[in-house]
């Protein structure tokens, strides 16, 4: 049976390694200052600012967000502030955000054939839905039931893909997980999940051992029997 649900990762499976990384990165790098500064009074961003100062006690916190950025660490107060920053670059127009060409068209047909989507990223759920809601093609928020970050856990850890499928209600063996890379895919196999790991030229990703691969969304259609469009 094809999967009842389809779990995915965004960087370098639905959407390019470089727009991440020399787009988007960059963008929240130029804007931080003049962001911290116009946002010193919000209580959200004094939250995040706070969390800083418990992972370095005492350093400034524009030293600390650029050394968290350097090391794309996946920590909440970075994901939050660059999420926000993303925000404002989104709302002025300034960004755009870009997927593979074959994503949008194929996770509308599956969803249209009754297949249910949910997104898994290391980036905060706030910035997932700004990449859905300003795409080439409009708001395509719609496509997706749920999104999910690490305030799940980790996304090599086995629990956390456990605890996905329960808040999703679905049960784990009807969800394929697909992301580039290996460790997750193990860690979302060990959970109960079918996996495919998608194997794009543009980002150089390596076909990791013991899990099915693919090129595209559309590999993935035929290998596991899901819908195409029309």
């Amino acid at each position: 049976m094809p999967p009842r649900l389809v779990l995915l990762d965004i960087e370098g499976t639905i959407a390019p390694i470089r727009f991440v990384h020399d787009v988007l990165f960059p963008f929240a790098r130029t804007r931080l200052s003049g962001f911290l500064a116009r946002h010193a009074d919000d209580p959200e961003v004094a939250a995040s600012l706070a969390d800083l100062g418990r992972i370095a006690p005492g350093a400034p916190p524009l030293e600390t967000l650029h050394a968290l950025m350097d090391r794309d660490a996946k920590v909440a107060p970075l994901k939050f502030i660059q999420g926000r920053i993303w925000a404002e670059g989104f709302a002025e127009g300034a960004l755009q955000s870009q997927f593979y060409p074959e994503v949008l068209p194929m996770l509308a047909a599956w969803q249209r054939a009754g297949t249910r989507l949910a997104i898994y990223s290391s980036g905060s759920r706030q910035a997932q839905r700004l990449l859905f809601a300003h795409s080439a093609e409009g708001d395509r928020t719609g496509l997706i039931a749920a999104f999910f970050d690490t305030a799940v856990g980790g996304k090599r850890e086995i629990a956390s893909y456990a605890r996905i499928a329960a808040q999703l209600a679905q049960p784990v063996v009807e969800i394929l997980f697909l992301s580039d890379v290996a460790a997750e895919l193990e860690a979302a196999a060990d959970a109960g999940m079918m996996t495919c790991q998608l194997v794009r030229a543009e980002d150089g990703t390596i076909p990791a051992a013991g899990h099915p691969h693919d090129e595209d969304l559309t590999g993935v259609a035929h290998r596991y029997g899901l819908s195409e469009p029309q």
